[in-house]
């Protein structure tokens, strides 16, 4: 399907199809209930678990998750299961929503679950990043664990888990496998406020989510240490183009970095302070540690851990990447972050020319 077919097909849509199969949310924590509220909303059968169980008592009795997600409140047809079998062992579509480092682990334990009905399964999965361990993009680690199962899609582009729970309007991008999944993906996640688009850019779009967490922490750094409007853009822009020279020796297409997945995730991500991953390079300009600025924030920080794997992939294909490099010397090596920051403005960004 064409982009231009596809975003007709988001914009015509408003709401979606009836009678789909129900669906589990594997992740309850801020984006996995908001997709599991999203999910519901568009009139699915929902289920969502949650590793917590007190958490997830607390979600059963009080219909909201005050925790991660404060004042959305469930809708009657999201059922609340804490039973990892009940909830992902019948499930004939899943979608993951937890951080990149236990995606492994579930992939691991689904495959268990399902047994023989993996070959069935239509799986999703909303989680950003490349494995610390392997370098693996989530549909490359999909296709490693869960050989049996051809039915692929990520769920990716510029949201934030508080204005999807509050039903304003948003707008993604679900890449699959083959694009009857991506479609009924998309059209189950579909309202009138929420579009959904859809591409056959796995790479790409997988890209878009890991690295413009890394690349926000950078913005943070740059706005914490008042370097301005001026240098947030011109680092805006030229992590744009680092991002993309990493998809396009990875094999992503060029267009799908203008996109919502691509330039649309990374403005948001590194301008909006309901950004975790800005807000720790913000508390990190201020002369906070990682583990302060962590327990503040008191959700998972993607981009902490971005930065070395994509600096680490960038080494292994020999990608310039400026920038990444600045950040990974701040969260991994230690460097002082007006140090990095003064030394990327002075001499990195301009490296190159403006097309460089």
């Amino acid at each position: 399907m064409s982009k231009a077919a596809s975003e007709r097909d988001g914009l015509e849509n408003g709401s979606s199809a009836a009678a789909q199969p129900p669906i589990t949310v594997i992740g309850a924590g801020s984006w996995g209930t908001a997709l599991a509220i999203q999910l519901a909303r568009a009139g699915n059968d929902v289920t969502l678990w949650g590793r917590d169980e007190s958490l997830m008592h607390q979600l059963q009795q009080d219909r909201c998750n005050e925790r991660y997600l404060p004042g959305s409140v469930l809708p009657e047809n999201l059922t609340v299961e804490s039973d990892w079998i009940r909830a992902a062992g019948t499930a004939d579509r899943v979608l993951i929503s937890v951080p990149s480092h236990a995606f492994r682990r579930v992939l691991e334990q689904l495959k268990t679950a399902q047994g023989e009905k993996l070959k069935d399964l239509e799986l999703a999965w909303a989680t950003k990043g490349f494995e610390l361990s392997t370098g693996l993009l989530p549909h490359q680690l999909a296709h490693q664990l869960l050989p049996e199962c051809g039915n692929y899609a990520v769920v990716s582009g510029p949201t934030f888990a508080l204005e999807v729970g509050a039903g304003l309007p948003t707008a993604i991008t679900v890449a699959g496998s083959n694009p009857g999944w991506s479609a009924r993906m998309a059209a189950a996640l579909r309202t009138r406020n929420f579009i959904a688009y859809t591409s056959e850019d796995m790479v790409g779009v997988e890209i878009g989510g890991a690295v413009k967490n890394a690349l926000a922490i950078g913005a943070g750094l740059s706005d914490g240490l008042g370097f301005g409007a001026n240098a947030r853009i011109a680092l805006i822009n030229r992590g744009l183009r680092e991002l993309s020279r990493l998809g396009l020796a990875m094999g992503a297409r060029a267009e799908t970095f203008v996109g919502l997945a691509g330039m649309g995730d990374l403005v948001l991500t590194c301008t909006d302070n309901q950004s975790r991953n800005r807000r720790m390079g913000l508390a990190l300009a201020s002369g906070k540690s990682i583990d302060e600025a962590a327990e503040e924030i008191g959700q998972v920080v993607e981009g902490v851990g971005a930065a070395r794997a994509v600096y680490e992939q960038a080494q292994r294909l020999d990608v310039r990447m400026p920038i990444i490099e600045q950040i990974y010397r701040v969260v991994v090596d230690g460097v002082d972050p007006k140090d990095a920051v003064e030394a990327l403005l002075s001499r990195e960004l301009g490296a190159g020319g403006e097309h460089g």
